[in-house]
């Protein structure tokens, strides 16, 4: 899968987990609404997980590939009013899985975004961690 955008590279979507090469699957439709939601946010958005292969850790546990497994999931470091702010902006853009981390140490804290439909998962849902 391809995908361009002005505000995020493919090398900061690409899985973490030190054990892949994974680069290009982030799914092009939720690369277009996490793009729109970067320009409609006007600063910048710190991924902290894109995509996540299934050597992942996170991925390894499960039965079958979870969002970010799927290349259509971001987790974005974000807290305090900033995270009240983006969850704001971010429910406009078509997102319809939203979890909040907000507990602890500020530079801990994030945002997760989705784009299952309810088909792939039971949505639209909002949670906490």
């Amino acid at each position: 899968m391809s995908w361009e955008s002005p505000y995020f590279t493919h090398g900061e979507m690409a899985c973490k987990c030190g054990d892949c090469n994974a680069v290009e699957m982030m799914d092009p439709g939720f690369m277009e609404k996490l793009t729109s939601l970067r320009g409609d946010w006007g600063q910048p958005l710190v991924i902290t997980s894109g995509y996540r292969c299934s050597l992942h850790p996170v991925e390894r546990s499960k039965d079958k590939p979870g969002a970010h497994g799927r290349g259509r999931a971001a987790d974005i470091a974000v807290s305090g009013e900033d995270a009240y702010k983006l969850l704001c902006v971010a429910l406009g853009h078509g997102f319809t899985g939203i979890g909040i981390a907000q507990k602890g140490n500020h530079s801990s804290r994030f945002i997760h975004l989705d784009d299952l439909d309810e088909t792939e998962a039971y949505r639209p849902t909002i949670w906490s961690y």
